[in-house]
């Protein structure tokens, strides 16, 4: 059974979360298997959602669960190299679900972690799943989309950027 995903303005967004030891692995699985659900939960009432942070559920640990074309859990992870390359897309986040932003991000990523098995990995990323990993790793590390509004006029409700991409006036 999922969590409630946490809501902007709840404190634990803005969260420094706690890297994973040890003898937090058994509390690290726990969490990736509620993060798992509580994404599948969302996904079938919202219709969206790729990834998902401990801090959205509640945990203050350094977890991430996503799922793009596989199911995939990363532990402690950190961005060791960015592309000097940029793109710029419209974002949404569980947390703050009836708006989008405008943000840019690093069009390709490397980013170390573990598994849950606590093996150490790298993750070569670009497009997508580098957007993706971003967005999820700013979670542990308190930062929102909000905080990354790139431009003028670079957060809408999402209800009105579905009105106005209707009249293609977006």
């Amino acid at each position: 059974m999922g969590h409630t995903v946490k809501l902007l303005g709840n404190p634990i967004l803005r969260a420094q979360c706690r890297p994973v030891h040890e003898s937090d692995a058994d509390s690290a699985r726990d969490v990736a298997s509620q993060l798992r659900s509580t994404l599948y939960a969302v996904r079938r009432e919202l219709g969206f959602g790729r990834g998902i942070a401990a801090p959205q559920i509640g945990s203050d640990l350094q977890v991430v669960f996503v799922h793009v074309d596989e199911p995939m859990v990363l532990i402690n992870p950190r961005i060791e190299d960015r592309s000097c390359d940029m793109i710029e897309l419209w974002d949404d986040c569980l947390s703050l679900a009836p708006l989008l932003v405008w943000v840019q991000r690093h069009r390709a990523i490397t980013v170390r972690y573990r598994d849950l098995e606590g093996r150490r990995a790298t993750l070569r990323a670009e497009g997508d799943m580098s957007e993706l990993l971003q967005h999820e790793i700013d979670h542990l590390h308190g930062t929102l989309i909000i905080d990354r509004a790139h431009g003028d006029n670079a957060i809408w409700l999402r209800e009105e950027w579905e009105y106005r991409a209707g009249e293609n006036d977006v």
